[in-house]
């Protein structure tokens, strides 16, 4: 076996035990179903609730499910719609107007709040709790009826002005605005009129019943809490909070980030996100909860504790993001001052990959206006700046061709010594300026570019249901198709996305990916031996089917890549002189496939 051969072989096997290992470890599982998973919010509507802390300097626990029907003021913003409870204040109802939950036409609105008392209840809370003997009196809570002060629906126009007094004097006001996208504010104040001073702590909570519905279970992607800490990320699982510490002070499993200056903390989803945001600059702590009572999981952040003087206002703010995690959109809140929130996209270990490789691909976007044909743009440009490496590659492969008849005589001289041989080899790769490793170079640095990509088409929300062409509606999904209804001719359903009917009958991506790799080896004749000669007939229907249930970008990357490929090799060969015969190779291909003995 030729050394040319022999990297052409390592390469091709260290891209499948790659894709192996990916496959296998990476692949997402259906969720399954616990026997001993708590019953969800909607069947404990009359004791979902968690006793309050021993302690006051805690914050409130979540109030118990609400068992009537709540006054509301409505949300209504360009990409909002919902409303708040007047019952604990609560944002309780949220709706995303841009994003469906599927394809179809009559699809609902992905739905991010929803109240308390229903399945998979999730909400905010705010408000106070007393630091030491104060006198202050009774303090809001989720349960505190609050009275409308000013603004009857909230609008990026019209913030709203909730107020509460309590017997002994405090008179509570909590003023609520958002924007355009999907930033709220939160103004809580504390006007003393006790006639004694009152030390309060502020507090935000976000709070979520049970596990989502629809939690991805996949390694590549984290689902949770998620925590900015003065530069520092924490991603913190739904199972690794059931983990926490156990608190008797707070009655939960507990985990506290004292923030020096800049932060923010919440839940993310695969495309959604809902944090907690205090002003940059201001010390406060970030908690993570879980109340196994219940099965509540809960990220708060507790504000340093005010003194309000008698006659005076105290006041506390901080934002609230509910939302789509959109590039450009959270990069603009980042711009305005939230240290590392673009780090909320969970960009992975090639990071310094992923942020730049998206970066383009949404500038490529915005100028083409198509997410499939800029990936293939994308792909141009990345095999535009690999072109030195992947020349002095093709060059060296170009020149061991010109030097296998000189090779084949340096064995016949040498017979069994293997020494010599080697000796002989290195001898004439220095003579020739040839690098025998120059062929794997290429195929190397495209693993990490692969994974990267893959990364970005399956974190990204810009690729969720992105059309390319035709029946190619959403890139970050499979190929639709199916080789089962011959693509769509037959009368009949191609088989469902994950099972194993899907992987066997493939669709048109995946087998023009295998046809692309096929005649990409077409460039070199087939190698005498028999058993690399299977090897490489085997591998580029083995990528097809491996590939096959890939998100439809990323197949179609690698399509783009070797078709790339094909050309930049085909042309740098005959610029050294060597000639390739692909439709020879071909040809002779399909007489040795027929003339092949059979048993």
């Amino acid at each position: 076996m030729d050394d040319q051969n022999k990297n052409l072989i390592l390469a091709m096997a260290l891209s499948g035990l790659v894709l192996l290992v990916w496959l296998t470890w990476f692949s997402p599982e259906p969720p399954v179903e616990d026997p001993n998973t708590l019953p969800n919010a909607s069947t404990t509507a009359a004791s979902d609730g968690v006793a309050p802390p021993a302690e006051a300097s805690a914050s409130a626990a979540p109030a118990v499910a609400l068992t009537e029907e709540a006054p509301r003021i409505l949300i209504e913003t360009p990409r909002l719609s919902g409303s708040m409870s007047l019952i604990g204040g609560r944002i309780d109802t949220l709706t995303l107007s841009d994003y469906r939950l599927t394809l179809e036409p009559d699809s609902a609105n992905v739905e991010l709040f929803r109240p308390s008392g229903e399945a998979d209840a999730y909400y905010t809370l705010y408000g106070w709790t007393s630091a030491g003997e104060t006198g202050g009196g009774a303090l809001p809570n989720g349960q505190t009826l609050w009275q409308i002060e000013s603004g009857n629906v909230l609008t990026p126009e019209t913030p709203v002005t909730l107020v509460w007094s309590n017997d002994a004097g405090l008179v509570f006001r909590r003023t609520v605005s958002v924007d355009d996208n999907y930033m709220f504010q939160v103004e809580q104040s504390v006007e003393n009129n006790t006639g004694v001073e009152v030390s309060l702590r502020p507090y935000g909570q976000i709070v979520r019943h049970t596990e989502p519905d629809d939690l991805k279970g996949f390694f590549i992607i984290h689902e949770g809490a998620i925590r900015m800490a003065d530069g520092e990320l924490a991603e913190t699982d739904y199972d690794d909070m059931v983990d926490l510490v156990y608190s008797e002070r707070e009655g939960a499993r507990v985990s506290s980030t004292p923030v020096e200056a800049n932060g923010w903390i919440g839940f993310t989803d695969h495309y959604w996100m809902t944090t907690l945001i205090p002003t940059p600059g201001q010390a406060f702590t970030a908690v993570e909860k879980y109340y196994s009572a219940a099965d509540i999981y809960l990220t708060e952040v507790r504000q340093p504790t005010v003194s309000i003087a008698p006659g005076t206002v105290a006041t506390a703010q901080s934002g609230l993001f509910a939302g789509a995690k959109e590039w450009s959109t959270i990069r603009d809140y980042e711009r305005s001052g939230i240290q590392g929130f673009l780090d909320s996209i969970d960009w992975g270990w090639f990071f310094f990959l992923t942020k730049p490789i998206f970066a383009v691909l949404h500038w490529l976007n915005s100028v083409i206006g198509n997410m499939g044909w800029s990936i293939i743009a994308l792909t141009l440009l990345i095999k535009a700046l690999l072109l030195p490496l992947a020349y002095k590659s093709y060059v060296s492969m170009a020149r061991m061709k010109e030097i296998q008849p000189e090779m084949e005589k340096l064995k016949e001289r040498a017979g069994d010594d293997r020494q010599k041989l080697q000796q002989e080899m290195m001898k004439l790769y220095k003579e020739k300026k040839v690098n025998p490793a120059a062929g794997c170079l290429p195929i190397l640095l495209q693993i990490p570019i692969f994974f990267s990509l893959y990364k970005v088409i399956f974190v990204t929300l810009e690729l969720r249901q992105a059309p390319w062409i035709g029946w190619i509606k959403d890139l970050s999904a499979p190929d639709p198709s199916s080789f089962y209804n011959l693509w769509g001719i037959l009368p009949w359903a191609a088989p469902e996305a994950g099972t194993i009917l899907a992987t066997i009958f493939i669709g048109i991506l995946p087998l023009i990916l295998g046809i692309s790799m096929w005649l990409q080896q077409k460039l070199n004749p087939a190698p005498t031996d028999a058993t690399q000669a299977m090897v490489f007939a085997w591998m580029p229907w083995i990528f097809m089917f491996m590939l096959g249930s890939f998100p439809s970008g990323l197949v179609l990357y690698w399509i783009a890549n070797n078709t790339i490929t094909f050309g930049q090799q085909y042309f740098i060969m005959r610029s050294q002189g060597y000639k390739p015969d692909v439709l020879g190779n071909v040809l002779k291909a399909f007489k040795r496939d027929k003339s092949a003995p059979t048993k």
